[in-house]
């Protein structure tokens, strides 16, 4: 079997990585010094380490991140009120493994969405899932699927996912609708995976803007109990964006 036979049928089987790095080998007549066994474990690392990299990438891209947010790019000037420390622990995704949420509340622009997106990244390298969205729309999408009859569905997909983070909580009020579909979210979740809420809205004024108090005492109780809060401060860093712009 000559070495052109062998690469097809190498992609034939859908190991791409290995078909490629094996015909440059052949190409440059790289095989001195080198004995079978290394080479075949050459070969099998590289496809592995496609394969991974290729698993990373769908899962960001799944996550429907807005932006590109990485730990190493975080701002942590002492007027944010954000510790370094504490944050780099977070990092490590502890948190996932207890079951535990996160809670980021402050001011419009101080970077609670790059924070929550820095988090979730970090947990799509670490081959999680991850689902990003803005909390009106997604409870909008609930209520919708009630009327098409997929909202079972919706919520098993959902459930399946191992951070999700919600952005932009509390900016609209909550219909009965949308209590519910929160209420189910919240209780899928607790303590079978984990969640990250972002919010203009303090902690304290939750209770009243999720509104009918059985329901608002459920959600807290399963949400908040169970979080890491962190309350950021200082001016908008978008402030600065368009300054330099």
């Amino acid at each position: 079997m000559n070495n052109n036979e062998t690469i097809e049928k190498l992609k034939h089987m859908r190991l791409g990585a290995m078909a490629e790095l094996h015909g440059q080998h052949v190409k440059s007549n790289q095989f001195n010094d080198i004995t079978p066994d290394e080479y075949l474990a050459l070969l099998t690392d590289h496809e592995w380490e496609d394969r991974q990299n290729k698993k990373v990438d769908r899962l960001i891209h799944q996550s429907q991140f807005r932006q590109k947010a990485t730990a190493e790019e975080i701002n942590y000037a002492g007027s944010r009120n954000l510790d370094k420390n504490m944050f780099h622990r977070l990092s490590m995704l502890d948190f996932m493994g207890k079951y535990e949420n996160i809670i980021l509340t402050g001011a419009s622009g101080v970077g609670k969405s790059y924070l929550a997106q820095a988090l979730g990244h970090q947990a799509c390298m670490m081959e999680k899932r991850v689902y990003y969205t803005n909390t009106a729309r997604l409870l909008a999408t609930l209520k919708l699927s009630k009327v098409d009859g997929t909202y079972i569905k919706e919520l098993r997909k959902l459930t399946k996912i191992d951070l999700l983070i919600l952005d932009d909580f509390g900016l609209q009020a909550f219909d009965n609708h949308a209590r519910e579909a929160l209420m189910d979210i919240i209780d899928d979740r607790h303590k079978q995976s984990s969640t990250i809420v972002s919010s203009q809205i303090p902690v304290s004024a939750w209770y009243d803007i999720i509104g009918e108090g059985t329901i608002a005492d459920a959600i807290l109780d399963r949400l908040v109990n169970s979080s890491h809060r962190i309350d950021l401060k200082g001016e908008s860093l978008r402030k600065g964006i368009l300054k330099n712009e």
